[in-house]
């Protein structure tokens, strides 16, 4: 089992920026399915953005598509996002998470938090207008 651990975020005007780490522990990072999550008070858990392992795909929620950038770095465990030109409604806790790959393992519904089995314990992105 993977332990995530963010660090990162805090307080920000609107159109500035940020930057989210996560390292992960205890398992091979390279077969690891790397994803952000975030949840505004009173709202949903809601996807932002994963990477796959393995030289796969990269999706971000239309959301956030051309101002947050995500990169794995798996020679130190680790998954960055890059979160710029930032808004008031980006306000929210940021969960990293991971999930197990096979190298020809099937699709599933990336998008669903209930796909991931590690989390992260989240990263509060406070946004001031």
């Amino acid at each position: 089992q993977v332990q995530l651990v963010e660090s990162g975020g805090g307080l920000v005007q609107v159109g500035g920026s940020l930057r989210l780490s996560c390292e992960a522990s205890g398992g091979t990072f390279g077969n690891y399915a790397m994803a952000w999550f975030r949840q505004a008070p009173g709202k949903e858990r809601q996807f932002v953005v994963v990477t796959r392992p393995f030289g796969g795909d990269t999706k971000y929620a239309d959301s956030v598509k051309g101002r947050f950038t995500i990169s794995r770095d798996n020679a130190k465990s680790t998954v960055n996002l890059q979160m710029d030109r930032l808004k008031p409604e980006d306000t929210a806790v940021y969960y990293c998470a991971a999930r197990w790959e096979a190298l020809f393992g099937g699709s599933y519904d990336y998008t669903s938090q209930t796909s991931y089995r590690n989390w992260g314990q989240g990263a509060q992105v406070t946004v001031s207008s």
